[in-house]
């Protein structure tokens, strides 16, 4: 891949870029932020890092959009982190208007770029970058539940005292607390993680996992960003290589499910082309409600949006 801009270049927006540079598929990653001198001053830190850790990607930091032109995937960061007490919702006011102009600058400079969204509140972020955008909405995608299901896979391994190499699983719906936890599709190496811990457990893993941002809000004060950052680089590496990678993400939804356009988490496969599909699993009666739940709390989000 040639090009690949992240918007932003705090903590989340750095780490973005850091972990890219590392995995060395990228010949440039170009670093946006309003505070043009952070931007440059983390893009060369991370550049004079290249000849220890052998990477040979080459970064610059920039206010100037102009820099991101012909950019083939764009991750957007920007916008103001949670503070202790604020909800995901409490932010959509002031981030929308970040990532509206966000999008329109990108797209006045590259013309047909896959754009994945970090910014919260996650879902209503990305709707309103699809919005702007213009573009199909195969190409603009939710980061939100690769992490959700890294910070479930995190908390089970330390429960069971495996490697969380060994578990695989899935989440669905918004990015929050109404998430819908789905604990037959979790395994530890293609076994039932049922079979391997009681449900009193499970419950309260996926509990915490649903408040797990939140955690770490209380513990620092401000939102994560080593894990956030490496999901939204592992949905970067799987475009830029077509891996067609299964993963859950904020997509616009067109039916499946019973669900119209609304954007939540589904797994979904992710190549060359962005979306390329949407996996429709046979979801339970309760499993469905619990999306459907989901997705109405994110349409009221949305329509929030749409009256600002």
């Amino acid at each position: 891949m040639r090009k690949v801009t992240v918007v932003g270049a705090g903590n989340v927006g750095a780490t973005v870029a850091n972990v890219l540079a590392h995995k060395d598929f990228v010949k440039e990653i170009v670093l946006v932020d309003i505070k043009a001198d952070m931007a440059r001053g983390k893009a060369l830190d991370s550049f004079q890092q290249a000849p220890i850790d052998h990477y040979s990607t080459r970064m610059m930091g920039t206010e100037d959009y102009r820099d991101t032109a012909n950019s083939d995937v764009v991750v957007i960061t920007a916008g103001l982190p949670r503070k202790p007490g604020m909800s995901r919702d409490d932010l959509i006011s002031t981030n929308a208007g970040i990532v509206n102009a966000v999008t329109r600058s990108i797209m006045e400079y590259s013309k047909n770029p896959i754009i994945i969204v970090v910014s919260n509140p996650l879902d209503v972020m990305t709707y309103a970058a699809y919005k702007v955008s213009g573009l199909h909405s195969s190409r603009v995608i939710g980061m939100a539940g690769i992490l959700d299901t890294a910070r479930y896979r995190a908390f089970l391994a330390e429960a069971l005292d495996v490697s969380p190499k060994d578990i695989q699983a899935l989440l669905m719906g918004g990015h929050g607390d109404s998430m819908v936890p789905l604990p037959r599709y979790t395994t530890v190496s293609g076994i039932p993680v049922t079979e391997l811990i009681d449900e009193e457990r499970l419950n309260a893993i996926v509990e915490r996992t649903k408040v797990g941002g939140g955690e770490l809000v209380k513990l620092m004060g401000t939102s994560a960003w080593y894990a956030p950052g490496a999901a939204a680089a592992q949905m970067v590496e799987a475009i830029a290589k077509d891996e067609k990678r299964i993963f859950p993400c904020c997509v616009r939804l067109k039916g499946q499910y019973g669900l119209n356009d609304v954007f939540v988490g589904v797994p979904v496969k992710l190549g060359a082309n962005g979306i390329e599909q949407v996996l429709e699993l046979d979801l339970g009666a309760s499993e469905r409600a619990m999306l459907a739940a989901s997705a109405n709390e994110v349409r009221n989000t949305m329509d929030v949006y749409d009256r600002l």
